[in-house]
């Protein structure tokens, strides 16, 4: 039976439209055409399948066995054809799709969180997946195309000009300690006061480690020396619970940590000395196309920053 590839999505359409309502007419004008078109399609098909669709009476059309086996079939071909058109529709309008995003804490949480928390008020069936690391392994990650874009510093060893590079922002570094530490309320605490702290902050060579170390380096005051290395937040929360220890983090970070809904009942300690953290930028592969649902994600992070 070499007609059935000749079948068309109208044909199976008006098949089904025939078996729902049981009229040609009304079938025909559901599918915006004249019912001579109708009949003349449907007297085609049986023509070429050897064999009546439908039962024709006065009170309308009722299908045969083989009308059953037609009608049955076209359903799961008209819903494959449907689900395939909504999600083309999806992909090339940005309503569905994946997007993959690399970027470091402080913007993680000032920058990447609130543009998901909006974007997926309006395209809910969007996978989204972040990922948070350090700059150096954000653009390998870039580099290796498992990121459409990063939210990253560019390390001094790469060269920026595989990338569209776009402005980003500085961080500023806050001091965040659990609520019951000695130095919460006082104002202007001195970096000599800090040091008689533990402190957990992430490994040498970080920004955030790089920006503590310089503000006592221009203070003149030796660099605290009972450190934990750790960039694992959740070693940070897990410390700052129990200890007096004084941790490093974006403003963003800590402004999330101390507030009062979070539940970690942390606070932001006062101090007379800035920390300010090289800035980063938004980073994408000079060389690759983003998908729309990337494109528009990306374009969202631009205008919030």
């Amino acid at each position: 039976m070499d007609f059935i590839k000749r079948l068309k999505p109208t044909h199976l359409r008006l098949l089904l439209k025939i078996a729902e309502t049981g009229q040609l007419q009304i079938a025909a004008s559901a599918m915006a055409m004249s019912q001579p078109a109708a009949s003349r399609i449907i007297g085609d098909i049986e023509k070429q399948a050897n064999t009546a669709l439908f039962h024709r009476s006065p009170k309308g059309m009722e299908p045969t066995p083989v009308g059953t086996a037609f009608i049955r079939h076209a359903r799961g071909v008209v819903a494959e054809l449907d689900s395939l058109e909504k999600e083309v529709r999806d992909l090339t309008t940005g309503a569905a799709g994946e997007i993959r995003i690399g970027t470091v804490t402080g913007p993680a949480v000032g920058i990447v969180l609130p543009v998901l928390q909006e974007f997926r008020e309006s395209f809910p069936d969007t996978s989204v997946t972040i990922e948070v690391g350090p700059s150096t392994e954000l653009v390998r990650g870039l580099d290796e195309g498992r990121f459409d874009f990063i939210v990253a510093r560019i390390p001094a060893e790469q060269d920026s000009r595989d990338f569209m590079v776009h402005p980003g922002r500085s961080e500023d570094v806050q001091l965040v300690v659990r609520a019951s530490h000695p130095l919460v309320g006082r104002q202007g605490v001195t970096l000599d006061e800090l040091r008689a702290y533990d402190w957990v902050i992430q490994e040498r060579g970080s920004p955030i480690r790089l920006a503590v170390e310089s503000a006592f380096h221009l203070a003149g005051v030796p660099v605290p020396h009972r450190i934990v290395n750790t960039s694992s937040l959740l070693v940070v929360e897990s410390l700052l619970a129990t200890s007096d220890v004084i941790a490093p983090q974006s403003k963003e970070v800590c402004e999330l940590l101390s507030r009062q809904d979070f539940g970690a009942k942390l606070r932001i300690l006062d101090i007379n000395a800035s920390m300010l953290v090289s800035p980063y930028f938004v980073v994408r592969n000079r060389g690759r196309h983003l998908p729309r649902a990337a494109t528009m994600f990306f374009e969202q992070v631009l205008k919030r920053l």
